[in-house]
């Protein structure tokens, strides 16, 4: 057993010791090189199981204990799962890297393995869509995949034949209020002959073959045909929809867990059950149900509510323009007092073209050109067509968020299409609701903003609160929906709801609440909120530094952390809160919680305690290194996290959260850095173009020798010295690979950047050259071989700062922004939005627009200052980039190319903004480094530098 105290950290460094020869690092061994997942906690804090995945190869699922006296490992698991009382853990058994590269997806096995903590034995399923645990982790419900029958009719073997092409779209009239009747007296008998000639069934409508499984005894029941099944939280009850589509048997079936018996909740021969929610305690079960024979796309629903205590249901059709359809959501309240259900206004077939039937329609004008390819794009649509057209399938998913109240049996709508968003929480009298609506339009220009509503949970009635708040500055309303509280323009404010009465909190205090760091052509946000206290008597706030807790009553506050995070320049921040999604954490009076402490001034975390109520801090761990803490049991005060430095690998570690410097150390991923020699990270300061005091951080190669001057690659963002202490990121993608360069004797330097609003290329320009000087006068870089590489906006500023300086030797800029007069008005296409947002209030910081300050986008263009650079430079760019407009790649090509520069593009087909496919990232990490050793390290260019590469097509395989 290892136990280790994070004071000092070296004692935990005892596997560190390199015994084996040592060798250079490859790009094989990065392929190999293993990174955990986020681990999942069983809620008694026993058991913990984490995957293990290579960037390239085979997963496996590491399985520890609390008290680390025992461990298993499962080959190739992945999507790892632990049942509440961590006596069992869940692994998806993924096919091998070889089947899965030269197999048919659907060809590959799907398997899960059971694994028993006790004793080691496994047991395996196959053909599993998917499985889970009870909430109390007595039972396991498999579902398998549903099997696909063999087609004898050789016209309809492609699926695209087998869409349905019934018409028929009524519904059952149903009475427009509930009505209350015991469950055998209005089973639907109805005895409506099957249609022999009934169309394909459509896939969604189709159930599976479901195993539940009672994991003490092994005691089994199987049921056939499921479409939805759930747990109920108490442990007593699980229930599922049969949907025997061919056979008309549409049941609801509850199965009593300790015994396994089951008992049909109502029954139907022609209406499909679509929707299932269960109350925590069991005793209500609600389902959506619609006709059958309706095509699925415009089939309308009713809900269903079953008191299986009582064996009664009441029934809910359509009523005051409301009602439901296939992606209706039903949910029960915690205490199991309130139902909520998304609901539509209405619901439709999809709207078909008339198509050519006989020999005159061929000149038909209006069959005819209904068949135009044609989309307008009016100056008063809400949304710009790409973005509609993007958020097309997610409009018509979109349902409106009613409540039903259990006891009075009223029905109320709280969302609308004016107020759509309504967020769902446990409290009974008001939810927070908002609405972009009023400011669609100006998204293209202006960003995302919002109006904040409180909606009454009784009556449906909407209360405006805040108008044009910024979508990322959301109030928090409290648990027992007493207060809101909020942040704008610089201040934090409580709104009493009973009273309608807002206060100013901290008005009369001279720390800042704003982002003190914010360097945007906008309003400056907050640094966010903490848990509010479970009674409501109190909220914690964060500034830069300090946790301040403001009582609801008195409207004062104080600093929970006593100002000892201003002082000593460290972030505290709470973690390791008990919460029970999607519900957020909250703290009781004088209860004792954990603080992580992040230094600005040495980039590393510490652990601390404090208690809510008294002001002041305890330090409990000190290292440095990066901490974070990635679980909390749900019913344990065991957390687990990780501890990372460019030389330390982030292995798991668990602690009781009031004493994490008694962490015990759960994996040993580290040992993967024993046969390679390893570089080390250290923080270099300088003052910028400006005279600001500016950090960065200095990754030195493995051989480094004090007066040495090394190639240096520069890559950078906007903060980087917060990654000091990050452990290097062990892919290949679209950025160099830190540890492979260190390995190959680069220097790597990652500086901060301030920007000047309206100026952001010089401003990136001014920090580089400032740093890079500062790392030549430090005797590290050499003055002649330093390179620049960035992506995105890292990319923007990399192609910019060789248009004003020389100092860089080559550049590898991938998917820059070269112009941007023609980039202001493109399109983001993975979203559909305008890019004008980005440079009047988003990250190109120009702050105003193209006509009203057309100097600024020229100023900060690269492509207006082409013919300076004297800097070898290669283009990276997805040709599907969804981000920023891969032409932009292509003005800066040609432009380079007219003014006879030293220029290669690299077009990836068919890859994003950020490269997907594999061999296109293995590629480019392999291009990037030979670009960098010629120009940087004299190394012979290769043929496709030298020569270029001859356009050619390749015979397909079969």
């Amino acid at each position: 057993m290892k136990l280790f105290n994070l004071i000092p950290l070296a004692v935990c460094l005892s596997f560190s010791a390199h015994a084996a020869p040592q060798r250079a690092l490859s790009l094989d061994d990065i392929m190999h090189f293993e990174t955990l997942q986020q681990p999942v906690i069983s809620d008694n804090g026993k058991v913990i199981a984490v995957q293990a995945t290579p960037d390239r190869g085979d997963s496996r699922a590491l399985i520890r204990f609390s008290d680390n006296r025992k461990q298993y490992e499962i080959v190739n698991g992945t999507d790892v799962n632990v049942s509440a009382d961590g006596l069992f853990v869940l692994a998806t058994i993924e096919a091998t890297l070889f089947d899965r590269e030269t197999k048919e997806k659907d060809d590959l096995p799907h398997e899960v393995v059971l694994l028993n903590t006790k004793n080691g034995n496994q047991q395996r399923f196959d053909k599993v869509d998917s499985a889970s645990f009870s909430d109390d982790g007595r039972f396991l419900v498999v579902k398998f995949k549903v099997s696909k029958p063999e087609s004898t009719d050789p016209e309809s073997t492609d699926p695209e034949s087998k869409v349905s092409k019934s018409t028929t779209a009524g519904s059952a009239e149903l009475a427009q209020t509930a009505s209350e009747t015991t469950a055998s007296e209005t089973k639907n008998t109805s005895e409506t002959e099957h249609d022999s000639t009934q169309a394909e069934i459509e896939e969604a409508d189709k159930g599976a073959d479901i195993r539940l499984i009672n994991l003490a005894t092994d005691q089994q029941t199987q049921l056939s045909d499921v479409t939805q099944f759930a747990f109920d939280k108490a442990g007593h009850h699980f229930v599922a929809v049969v949907n025997k589509v061919e056979n008309q048997q549409h049941q609801v079936v509850l199965v009593t867990l300790d015994s396994q018996t089951q008992r049909q909740l109502y029954s139907s021969t022609d209406e499909h059950i679509e929707a299932l929610a269960i109350s925590d305690d069991g005793q209500y079960v609600a389902v959506t149900k619609g006709m059958a024979s309706s095509i699925r796309y415009g089939r309308e629903y009713n809900m269903l509510l079953l008191d299986v205590q009582h064996d009664k249901q009441r029934q809910f059709a359509q009523s005051e323009g409301w009602t439901y359809n296939q992606h209706a959501s039903l949910l029960f309240s915690k205490d199991g007092q309130r139902l909520f259900v998304g609901r539509v206004p209405k619901v439709a077939q999809q709207a078909e073209l008339a198509d050519f039937e006989n020999p005159s329609d061929v000149f038909n004008p209006d069959i005819i050109t209904a068949k135009k390819q044609l989309r307008i794009w009016h100056g008063d649509d809400a949304k710009i067509k790409p973005q509609e057209v993007k958020e097309y399938e997610q409009e018509l998913s979109r349902t409106y968020l009613a409540v039903l109240h259990l006891e009075s049996n009223k029905l109320v709508q709280l969302a609308d299409q004016a107020v759509p968003d309504v967020t769902y929480g446990e409290q009974a009298r008001y939810l927070l609701a908002s609405s972009d609506v009023p400011y669609q339009k100006m998204v293209t220009w202006a960003g995302f903003y919002r109006d904040v509503y409180l909606v009454d949970v009784k009556t449906g009635q909407k209360i405006l609160v805040l108008t044009q708040q910024p979508s990322d500055a959301m109030p928090t309303l409290s648990p027992h929906a007493k207060f809101l509280a909020y942040y704008q323009q610089g201040n934090v404010y409580l709104f009493d709801i009973a009273l309608k009465r807002r206060v100013n909190l901290t008005a009369n205090i001279a720390t800042p609440f704003a982002n003190e760091d914010h360097d945007y052509p906008s309003a400056a946000p907050g640094y966010g909120f903490g848990p509010w206290l479970a009674d409501d008597s109190a909220i914690t706030v964060y500034d830069k530094y300090d946790i301040w807790q403001f009582n609801t009553a008195a409207h004062n506050g104080f600093m929970l952390t006593k100002g000892e995070g201003r002082k000593q320049k460290t972030q505290f921040r709470l973690v390791g809160l008990a919460q029970e999604k999607p519900l957020p954490a909250v703290v009781n009076d004088a209860e004792t919680v954990l603080l992580q402490g992040y230094s600005h001034q040495t980039k590393a975390d510490g652990f601390f305690s404090a208690k809510i109520g008294v002001a002041g801090v305890s330090r409990l761990t000190q290292s440095k290194a990066k901490l974070t803490l990635l679980a909390r049991a749900n019913k344990a005060a065991a957390v687990v996290f990780s501890k990372q430095r460019y030389d330390l690998y982030p292995d798991l570690y668990i602690a009781d959260i009031t004493s994490p410097q008694n962490a015990l150390q759960l994996t040993e991923l580290d040992k993967q850095r024993d046969a390679f020699k390893w570089g080390n990270a250290e923080l270099v300061h300088w003052r910028d173009g400006d005279g600001i005091n500016t950090d960065g951080v200095l990754i030195k190669p493995t051989n480094y020798q004090a007066g040495k001057q090394y190639p240096t690659l520069v890559y950078f963002y906007r903060f980087m010295s917060d990654r000091l202490h990050a452990f290097p990121d062990m892919k290949l993608n679209h950025r160099p690979n830190f540890a492979w360069y260190a390995d190959n004797g680069y220097a790597i330097f990652l500086p901060d950047i301030r920007f000047e609003i309206g100026y952001p290329g010089i401003s990136s320009v001014k920090a580089l050259t400032a740093g890079v000087q500062k790392l030549i006068a430090m005797g590290v870089a050499d003055p002649n071989a330093v390179g620049i590489q960035g992506h995105s906006w890292g990319g923007y500023q990399s192609a910019y700062a060789v248009t004003q300086t020389n100092i860089f030797k080559a550049v590898v800029t991938g998917a820059p922004v070269s112009n941007m007069t023609s980039a202001y008005s493109g399109i983001r296409l993975g979203s559909g939005l305008a890019r004008q947002f980005q440079y009047e209030t988003g990250q190109s910081r120009i702050g105003e627009s193209l006509f009203k300050a057309p100097q600024k986008y020229i100023e900060n263009s690269p492509i207006f200052y082409v013919d300076r650079i004297q800097t070898p430079m290669m283009i990276m760019f997805g040709d599907k980039d969804d981000a920023v407009p891969w032409e932009q790649g292509i003005e800066l090509y040609l432009a380079m190319r007219r003014a006879g520069k030293d220029v290669v593009f690299l077009q990836y087909e068919d890859e994003p903004h950020h490269l997907k496919k594999y061999p296109n990232k293995l590629d480019y990490s392999i291009k990037m480094k030979q670009y960098f050793d010629h120009y940087l390290k004299g190394a012979p260019a290769p043929d496709w530098l030298r020569q270029g590469e001859a356009y050619r097509e390749y015979k397909k395989a079969d």
